[in-house]
């Protein structure tokens, strides 16, 4: 399918889960990911909900990597350049929510793409081969296009798989893996290890 089809095919979906659907199914995931070799290293990259858009709430994957003491980095958006800046997440960082329902860090202290070890990427849908479908802005693959090669790129979705996404573009960086309530899919040697 065309990314254009897969998102209304997936916000129609997401749409129609109500919040104790999103929780358990937000829950889920994090369980999932506890479960992966992916806790050794210190600089991770999450996103927060935008509620409004019924995303995951990543607020359990928050409470692990405090749990595990690692260094949590949130970004800010720039919707002119389309480009991310981003923030260590400290006991000072305020939050705001943008003109686009988006908690952010208001500022602090800036962490390059290149510091970050993983990062947990936001989603509508993604395919069997770890193409992955976003909003339709490209702050994720411009974002990712800094981060280094070895940086683990780990999708979260609420739904399994699509087959295949036919019109990916030569730009679109793939996931390593995603994670979903009812299984972990693995596309890369870096995965697999």
């Amino acid at each position: 399918m065309l990314k254009k089809e897969l998102r209304t095919v997936y916000k129609a979906q997401r749409k129609a889960l109500n919040e104790e659907e999103i929780e358990f199914k937000s829950l889920q995931i994090a369980n999932q990911l506890v479960r992966l070799p992916l806790w050794d290293y210190v600089y991770y990259h999450l996103f927060l909900t935008i509620e409004s858009q019924k995303e995951i709430q990543t607020e359990f994957i928050l409470q692990i990597l405090f749990g595990k003491d690692k260094e949590v980095v949130l970004s800010k958006s720039n919707f002119e350049t389309g480009t991310l800046t981003h923030y260590l997440l400290t006991d000072n960082t305020k939050l705001r929510k943008n003109a686009y329902d988006i908690p952010e860090p208001v500022d602090g202290i800036e962490v390059p793409e290149t510091k970050l070890d993983v990062v947990f990427i936001p989603l509508l849908a993604f395919d069997e081969k770890g193409n992955r479908v976003g909003y339709g802005k490209g702050f994720y693959d411009r974002f990712l296009a800094k981060c280094r090669p070895e940086t683990v790129k780990i999708g979260l979705s609420f739904f399994e798989a699509t087959p295949e996404i036919t019109d990916v573009s030569p730009d679109d960086i793939r996931l390593d893996w995603c994670v979903t309530p009812e299984k972990v899919y693995s596309f890369s040697a870096a995965a697999s290890s």
